[in-house]
């Protein structure tokens, strides 16, 4: 298995659709689908009907997950969408981002 280049908790820049633009926190990587979730970003709205668990039904909005391609991982310095590269830096197998070379986990 190749090394994830989008873990749960970095920081991502949305590049395309709806969101574009704004940058969130990874809560979920879905690696199987191809999907991350982002807090705040492609929120979704789901009409509930009333039932016995929610008796008040109504509107549910949550994050939906999107494809990993969509996002980007922000740059530590910048704050602008980079791509990743792994290095060997002390004998440790590290992300390190691609326009400023900052590493990014450590």
């Amino acid at each position: 298995m190749a090394a994830a280049k989008i873990k749960k908790g970095d920081s991502v820049v949305v590049l395309s659709g709806k969101d574009k633009g704004q940058t969130g926190t990874v809560q979920k990587v879905l690696p199987k689908e191809g999907k991350v979730v982002v807090q705040g970003v492609n929120i979704a709205a789901r009409h509930r009907k009333p039932s016995q668990t929610n008796p008040q039904g109504g509107i549910d909005r949550f994050e939906a997950p999107m494809f990993i391609s969509k996002v980007a991982v922000a740059d530590p310095k910048s704050g602008k969408p980079t791509r990743v590269r792994f290095e060997e830096r002390d004998g440790k197998k590290v992300r390190v981002a691609v326009k400023s070379g900052e590493t990014i986990d450590g």
